[in-house]
């Protein structure tokens, strides 16, 4: 993955909203940040799941919200960040999460008129002993 422009001011991004996060955070927990180009005309719907659906079946499976953004420079995308318990914990979330009933069906609902999603890149990523 090549670092660019957008990468760093999400990353930037990243760093300003963990460091207001640290109440619940621990030594063995881990953020995942998550970046996913939308196919064309597609980022509407996208953010309609995540906004009605994704985010609370997220919380369900111990995955807890931290933030979401739209970069100015690449508006067909979606970056965000969860965090996890540990890394036994985001396999056994994502586990879970995918074989949801309830996320299947919003998931076959949401692709009824084409795929949403053209690619996501995934990051994980643990605090240093520095970060405030």
């Amino acid at each position: 993955m090549s670092i660019t422009k957008h990468s760093c001011a999400c990353a930037l991004a990243v760093l300003i909203t963990l460091g207001s996060a640290t109440s619940w955070a621990d030594d063995t927990q881990v953020y995942e940040m998550r970046t996913y180009t939308a196919n064309k005309g597609k980022l509407d719907a996208l953010h309609q799941r995540f906004r009605n659906h994704t985010m609370s079946i997220f919380e369900k499976h111990g995955m807890r919200n931290i933030a979401y953004w739209t970069p100015n420079d690449t508006p067909n995308t979606l970056v965000y960040v969860i965090a996890h318990d540990s890394m036994a914990a985001a396999e056994a979330n994502w586990k879970a999460f995918i074989g949801d009933p309830e996320w299947q069906a919003v998931f076959a609902d949401s692709i009824a008129d084409g795929r949403l999603i053209q690619n996501i890149d995934s990051v994980f990523m643990t605090k240093t002993d520095y970060s405030p």
